[in-house]
């Protein structure tokens, strides 16, 4: 890792087990002694075949869920349950459909008793960047799912968190609509500087966003590769047939389909 950056997130020897549906069953082990850091400012992506824990890893740092084992630490302090210095945006915009766009975007730091002078400019300036300043009084319906997803960007950054955790948010979009989304996420990254968890099943959405691509084995999940994406942000489409990119492409692909054929064989 080439960052100088203080570190924001640790994994120290992290596992993670579900219970059976069946008693007689053993629990299901999604993460097995995880170790890996993530820097202040940092983009990491997480690649890896389905189950492999890419998911419960994000929920951890998110505080949705607590380690079977092991410690999570944000800034030096282990993790104990959800806080707003976390932001968290899923695949499904998850945004209130009885609320216009500036009413979800504004409606959590409303309730944490932030002034309405503030919360006011912070949401008109970031429905501006995210390019939906015409958009404040629509309703949920009326936009498209790239549009519904603007403004949940928008939402999990108008408090400004330290952490933007995101499982799978442009996985349902259309081809160019990823594209514009990918490129604004890393617009929106220059400006506010977060450190961000991106889960990704696109080998190349992650290089293109990314400082590190991490791939993670099959269940129970390990890491089985680290790779720093050298690249200055923020990038345009043109990297995308770079030498370079095609080059990480490559190996990060033989990566995930090692795990992907390895998870699919018979036991």
């Amino acid at each position: 890792m080439l960052s100088t950056s203080p570190v924001k997130i640790s994994f120290r020897g992290v596992s993670k087990s579900y219970p059976s549906k069946h008693a007689a069953q053993l629990p299901t082990l999604a993460l097995e002694r995880l170790d890996v850091d993530i820097h202040s400012a940092e983009i990491v992506s997480v690649l890896g075949p389905t189950g492999c824990g890419k998911s419960s890893a994000l929920n951890l740092i998110a505080g949705f869920e607590e380690p079977s084992s092991g410690d999570v630490l944000l800034d030096n302090t282990v993790v104990r349950g959800p806080g707003p210095d976390r932001a968290v945006v899923f695949q499904q915009a998850s945004l209130f459909p009885w609320l216009n766009v500036f009413d979800n975007v504004t409606l959590g730091v409303k309730c944490r008793g932030m002034p309405e002078q503030e919360y006011r400019m912070r949401a008109e300036r970031l429905l501006v960047e995210v390019g939906l300043s015409g958009f404040l009084k629509h309703y949920p319906y009326q936009l498209s799912g790239g549009m519904q997803q603007r403004v949940q960007i928008a939402r999990a950054l108008i408090s400004a968190p330290k952490v933007l955790l995101m499982d799978e948010p442009f996985g349902a979009l259309d081809y160019q609509t990823r594209i514009f989304m990918q490129e604004l996420l890393l617009k929106l990254w220059v400006e506010y500087k977060p450190t961000v968890l991106f889960i990704t099943h696109d080998v190349s959405e992650a290089i293109f966003i990314s400082d590190r691509v991490l791939v993670m084995s099959r269940r129970p999940g390990r890491i089985k590769l680290a790779v720093d994406v050298l690249a200055p942000k923020p990038r345009t489409a043109e990297f995308l047939s770079a030498p370079e990119f095609v080059e990480l492409q490559r190996e990060l692909l033989r990566a995930v389909q090692e795990e992907v054929q390895t998870s699919d064989a018979p036991h």
